[in-house]
């Protein structure tokens, strides 16, 4: 038998930029819910957009058995300094490590790139993810 990881986290590529609109709609509807804010942009982006963001951050996509369920973008700062973004994992993937596997690799890429500082925004309504931030140090 083939024992693998649960999950898989890797670079995204422009196959992936479908699979990226949809796990970022998903989980920013809930968000907006949440944070009981009327929009975001996060919800009308294009898949140029995406393309974009593939050319000039770093964008993360995660998998679980060969299924797009996570993603990510970072962009690099030219103060040494990076901004966190778009992060968000499908509602029916959440609270199973899938969020603290993409982490992990953020910390990695962003130790590899020298970045001593991370930003990012999000909904102080939504508490579940303002812990999960702080555990991870923001």
């Amino acid at each position: 038998m083939d024992y693998k990881s649960l999950f898989e986290v890797r670079l995204a590529n422009e196959n992936d930029i479908e699979s990226i609109i949809d796990i970022t709609k998903e989980a920013f509807t809930s968000y907006v819910k949440l944070a009981q804010i009327p929009t975001t942009p996060a919800l009308t982006e294009t898949p140029e957009d995406i393309l974009h963001d593939l050319k000039n951050k770093i964008v993360l996509i995660a998998l679980a058995d060969k299924t797009p369920v996570g993603c990510v973008r970072i962009q690099l700062l030219g103060d040494g300094t990076a901004y966190l973004s778009r992060f968000a994992v499908r509602t029916t993937s959440q609270n199973n490590g899938i969020g603290k596997s993409i982490m992990n690799l953020v910390d990695k890429i962003m130790i590899e790139k020298g970045i001593k500082e991370i930003t990012l925004h999000t909904g102080a309504k939504i508490t579940p993810l303002v812990r999960f931030y702080y555990g991870r140090g923001f």
